[in-house]
């Protein structure tokens, strides 16, 4: 088996470049030994693994299983060297990060700190913005992404699980009769966060869902403004619940509904799944992972 090792991480690579002269130049080999080692391989193997044209390759169904377990290898191996080399060498260079605005006062700008003191030489650029950005466009080399992750191009770790309360103004609570469930929310003024999604689905400590249509005349890109905006009597307005208990404690809140579930959000660490050694990256997202961020 140790034999067939290097030859199964240069199909891996084949695959990962889309074509035999991609794997080549990234390896520092000629596009002819690099096919001719993945067809030693399948020879030994006793199966095709890559269907071949004179325009591109595509797997077999064998070789999407190999390529599975081959995948799962070179990760592992550039996570572990990763490790080795964060402990290594000093890491240095620009991190850009983005992180949603909501959470600026939370414990990520303390770990962001701490991890400039302990590594001088980064530098940091960190975007603040609830505005949802494109997931590996921008130049950014990590994102926190507040929902449920869909692209299959990131690595991720995910920090925690957010909850979601439903609350209005007090003021405008007070003007408005207790509702008991979501249908009563019908006639209700909204403050939407435009990420919402304009259809909201609760559910009920006995397990029934009800969903209710949110009517908005006013909708915002920032969810410090849907909270003062809910501080001014706007109308109804979904938060996290770190910032809903703040307007209660102040008194300009009331929780609506509290019996009835909104379905949480995760918090994700996101980033490119190019990463190699020396990915500061990686080594911010170990950081985070080791203050018990993720």
């Amino acid at each position: 088996m140790i034999e067939q090792l290097r030859p199964m991480a240069i199909f891996a690579y084949v695959v990962q470049e889309g074509s035999f002269r991609g794997a080549a130049k990234e390896l520092g080999l000629a596009p002819s030994r690099v096919s001719a080692i993945v067809s030693e391989l399948e020879e030994s193997l006793g199966v095709t693994l890559l269907y071949r044209s004179t325009r591109k390759i595509s797997l077999t169904n064998e070789g999407k299983v190999l390529h599975d377990h081959t995948s799962d290898m070179l990760r592992s191996v550039d996570e572990g060297l990763n490790e080795l080399n964060a402990l290594s060498k000093e890491p240095s260079g620009n991190l850009r990060i983005s992180i949603p605005a909501f959470l600026a006062s939370g414990p990520l700008n303390t770990a962001i700190v701490g991890f400039s003191k302990r590594y001088r030489n980064v530098k940091f650029s960190v975007t603040y913005t609830d505005r949802l950005l494109p997931a590996i466009e921008e130049g950014f080399d990590v994102k926190i992404r507040v929902g449920w992750l869909e692209d299959s191009a990131l690595m991720s770790r995910k920090f925690s699980t957010g909850q979601r309360w439903l609350v209005a103004g007090t003021e405008y609570a007070q003007e408005h009769k207790v509702p008991e469930r979501p249908l009563d929310l019908s006639g209700w003024q909204w403050i939407r966060f435009m990420q919402q999604p304009e259809k909201l689905a609760f559910l009920s400590p006995d397990g029934e869902k009800e969903s209710v249509n949110v009517k908005s005349q006013i909708e915002v890109d920032s969810i410090d403004a849907v909270y003062h905006l809910c501080k001014e009597n706007a109308g109804a307005a979904v938060l996290p619940s770190f910032l809903a208990e703040r307007g209660i404690r102040e008194g300009k809140f009331r929780r609506l509904l509290p019996d009835w579930e909104l379905s949480p959000l995760g918090i994700y660490a996101v980033w490119p799944d190019n990463s190699r050694r020396e990915s500061l990256a990686l080594v911010f997202v170990r950081y985070l992972a080791e203050q018990g961020l993720c």
